[in-house]
């Protein structure tokens, strides 16, 4: 399944395809609004700021047809969290995936299949052992 969304802050198209280029791959679809997506976002920033990013595509997707009215890059600057940020069409590619709630993580294998996929309860260390058997 391809992605192709815009970046926030320059709008330029983003293609999953074109980025991954045969890497695994996480997805985390977030508002801002949401506690556990905070929750999320925050422990995941560890994770980016030491990844290899040859090893994973690192991707966040903010649902914004289920965002607030809010300046998400000011919001982003708040929490100090600079990783690649797409904005999906309203609710288009969080419903391509199947998810019921934020934040959700996919997990995709190097051929772009979708290995597993976390809900708004899982752990951080769930979600770290998903991505320990793709790595």
């Amino acid at each position: 399944m391809n992605v192709e969304l815009k970046e926030l802050g320059s709008n330029q198209i983003w293609s999953l395809h074109e980025k991954a280029k045969g890497r695994p791959v996480m997805i985390t679809f977030w508002t801002s609004w949401c506690p556990d997506s905070y929750r999320d976002l925050h422990d995941k920033r560890a994770l980016y700021k030491t990844l290899d990013e040859d090893q994973l595509c690192f991707v966040t997707i903010n649902v914004t047809g289920r965002e607030g009215d809010v300046d998400l890059q000011q919001w982003l600057k708040q929490h100090d969290h600079d990783f690649l940020v797409l904005q999906d069409e309203g609710t288009k590619v969080y419903d391509q995936f199947g998810c019921r709630g934020v934040p959700t993580t996919v997990l995709l294998d190097r051929q772009g299949n979708v290995t597993k996929t976390y809900g708004e309860d899982a752990l951080i260390s769930e979600i770290m052992t998903g991505l320990a058997a793709m790595i």
